[in-house]
């Protein structure tokens, strides 16, 4: 059985086959002057890299190349590699902490995997021993219920929910205050997940949130963003505008495996400065760990 970096690196070759391949193919017994590092910049940026993030990356290659320092493709992706672990930073998980419950609020478009995500989570912080509810805020899809439902048997974790098409601010609510009086450590909110580009949502999020902090005033203390790495740019833009709406404090990148736009760990770092804390590799309840920049990009190159 693979271990996870095994799998990360399976689940990053179409990744790899189209930046890593391609660096090797540009300086192939050529220099590196300013045609490959223009070529290597446009290679950058359709692999979904971003031009902040691409631009950042050719500006170091070309001050090491002038000083000497880099000769051949070995020394061009070791530069590479290195450039790429310090973009993203160093890890950041989700860290349980301060007055319970600790309450992280989910958001994501549908079909990015948030409720699979979600009950991932719950899986792994009642394997820690921590006390879990899940609260069923997206009462406009029945299924969705269902499945979050679901989830809460399977990892042993309490559940608040209202029929559907309730008001999801008042299912959080009586979620958060149901875990105060049962003393539970972790609520987790499952939202809707309605086009982001469609304003009611946001607002209605908006509202989520206020109603959150009315509960309890310090929550939530995690407002978690889940996008699908299969979407590229679009789930920069769609992070962009979550951020925008509530303030995200963290992401998760679902469906890393058999995607060729793995790049777009990035631009999302880059651009917005926001720390990736999970990576999703497959459906397994395993293929959910904390994001480490070491090894995502170790995984990629190797």
């Amino acid at each position: 059985m693979m271990g996870f970096f095994e799998r990360l690196r399976e689940g990053l070759t179409k990744t790899r086959k189209g930046f890593v391949e391609k660096v090797e193919l540009i300086f192939a017994g050529r220099k590196i002057d300013e045609e490959t590092l223009g070529e290597l910049e446009e290679t950058l940026i359709t692999s979904d890299v971003g031009p902040g993030a691409a631009a950042e990356i050719i500006a170091v290659i070309r001050e090491e190349a002038d000083k000497g320092k880099i000769k051949d493709t070995d020394d061009v992706k070791e530069l590479l590699k290195k450039k790429m672990v310090s973009i993203l930073g160093y890890s950041q998980p989700i860290v349980v902490y301060g007055d319970r419950p600790f309450v992280i609020l989910a958001v994501g478009v549908n079909g990015v995997g948030k409720t699979t995500t979600i009950g991932k989570l719950a899986s792994r912080f009642r394997s820690q021993g921590l006390s879990v509810l899940l609260a069923a805020a997206d009462t406009f899809r029945a299924a969705a219920i269902e499945q979050l439902e679901i989830w809460a048997k399977r990892a042993d974790a309490q559940f608040v929910k209202h029929q559907s098409g309730s008001d999801p601010a008042a299912v959080a609510f009586d979620a958060i205050v149901a875990a105060q009086h049962r003393g539970v450590d972790v609520v987790i909110v499952d939202t809707a997940g309605r086009l982001h580009t469609k304003s009611p949502l946001m607002e209605e999020l908006k509202k989520v949130k206020r109603v959150i902090e009315k509960a309890m005033p310090d929550a939530p203390q995690e407002i978690l963003l889940v996008v699908d790495a299969t979407t590229g740019q679009n789930a920069l833009r769609q992070a962009e505008m979550f951020d925008r709406a509530i303030g995200i404090t963290g992401i998760t990148l679902t469906k890393l495996n058999g995607t060729a736009k793995g790049g777009i760990i990035f631009a999302i770092k880059k651009g917005l400065n926001i720390p990736v804390r999970l990576i999703g590799v497959g459906e397994g309840i395993d293929d959910l760990r904390d994001f480490n920049p070491e090894e995502f990009v170790e995984a990629l190159f190797s």
